[in-house]
Protein backbone atom coordinates (compact mmCIF):
# COMPACT_ATOMS: atom_id res chain seq x y z
CA UNK A 1 0.00 0.00 0.00
CA UNK A 2 2.82 2.40 0.86
CA UNK A 3 4.58 1.64 -2.41
CA UNK A 4 1.54 2.40 -4.53
CA UNK A 5 0.93 5.59 -2.57
CA UNK A 6 4.51 6.70 -3.15
CA UNK A 7 4.32 5.89 -6.87
CA UNK A 8 1.03 7.73 -7.19
CA UNK A 9 2.44 10.73 -5.31
CA UNK A 10 5.51 10.90 -7.53
CA UNK A 11 3.42 10.54 -10.68
CA UNK A 12 1.08 13.29 -9.50
CA UNK A 13 4.02 15.54 -8.72
CA UNK A 14 5.48 14.96 -12.18
CA UNK A 15 2.15 15.64 -13.86
CA UNK A 16 1.48 18.80 -11.88
CA UNK A 17 4.97 20.19 -12.44
CA UNK A 18 4.76 20.03 -16.24
CA UNK A 19 3.52 22.94 -18.31
CA UNK A 20 0.36 22.77 -20.38
CA UNK A 21 2.32 23.02 -23.62
CA UNK A 22 4.20 19.84 -22.74
CA UNK A 23 1.10 17.64 -22.56
CA UNK A 24 1.64 16.20 -26.03
CA UNK A 25 1.33 12.42 -25.86
CA UNK A 26 0.18 12.39 -22.25
CA UNK A 27 -3.57 12.24 -22.83
CA UNK A 28 -3.46 9.36 -25.28
CA UNK A 29 -1.02 7.44 -23.10
CA UNK A 30 -3.12 8.08 -20.00
CA UNK A 31 -6.25 6.76 -21.69
CA UNK A 32 -4.56 3.58 -22.88
CA UNK A 33 -2.69 3.09 -19.59
CA UNK A 34 -5.83 3.70 -17.52
CA UNK A 35 -7.80 1.09 -19.42
CA UNK A 36 -4.93 -1.40 -19.28
CA UNK A 37 -4.41 -0.75 -15.56
CA UNK A 38 -8.11 -1.19 -14.86
CA UNK A 39 -8.21 -4.59 -16.55
CA UNK A 40 -4.92 -5.64 -14.95
CA UNK A 41 -6.16 -5.58 -11.39
CA UNK A 42 -8.15 -2.38 -10.94
CA UNK A 43 -5.12 -0.09 -10.98
CA UNK A 44 -6.51 2.45 -13.42
CA UNK A 45 -4.90 5.52 -11.84
CA UNK A 46 -1.48 3.93 -11.71
CA UNK A 47 -1.87 2.76 -15.30
CA UNK A 48 -2.95 6.24 -16.38
CA UNK A 49 0.07 7.83 -14.72
CA UNK A 50 2.44 5.31 -16.30
CA UNK A 51 0.73 5.70 -19.68
CA UNK A 52 1.08 9.46 -19.48
CA UNK A 53 4.79 9.19 -18.73
CA UNK A 54 5.28 6.74 -21.58
CA UNK A 55 3.27 8.93 -23.96
CA UNK A 56 5.43 11.93 -23.07
CA UNK A 57 8.56 9.86 -23.64
CA UNK A 58 7.36 8.75 -27.09
CA UNK A 59 6.35 12.32 -28.06
CA UNK A 60 9.77 13.61 -27.02
CA UNK A 61 11.52 10.87 -28.98
CA UNK A 62 9.51 11.68 -32.10
CA UNK A 63 10.19 15.41 -31.68
CA UNK A 64 13.94 14.81 -31.32
CA UNK A 65 13.95 12.59 -34.39
CA UNK A 66 12.04 15.22 -36.35
CA UNK A 67 14.43 17.95 -35.20
CA UNK A 68 17.46 15.89 -36.23
CA UNK A 69 16.24 15.11 -39.73
CA UNK A 70 13.58 17.59 -40.95
CA UNK A 71 14.25 16.75 -44.63
CA UNK A 72 13.20 13.16 -44.05
CA UNK A 73 9.81 14.30 -42.65
CA UNK A 74 9.19 16.52 -45.67
CA UNK A 75 10.17 13.75 -48.06
CA UNK A 76 7.83 11.21 -46.43
CA UNK A 77 4.93 13.69 -46.61
CA UNK A 78 5.64 14.30 -50.29
CA UNK A 79 5.51 10.56 -50.95
CA UNK A 80 2.12 10.32 -49.24
CA UNK A 81 3.56 8.38 -46.32
CA UNK A 82 3.10 11.07 -43.66
CA UNK A 83 1.45 10.43 -40.32
CA UNK A 84 -2.30 10.53 -40.04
Amino acid sequence: MKTSLIVLSVATLVLVSTQAAEAKGCIKGALVGGVAGHYAGHHGLLGAAAGCLYGRHRANEQQRQQDRDPDRQQQSQMNGQGKL
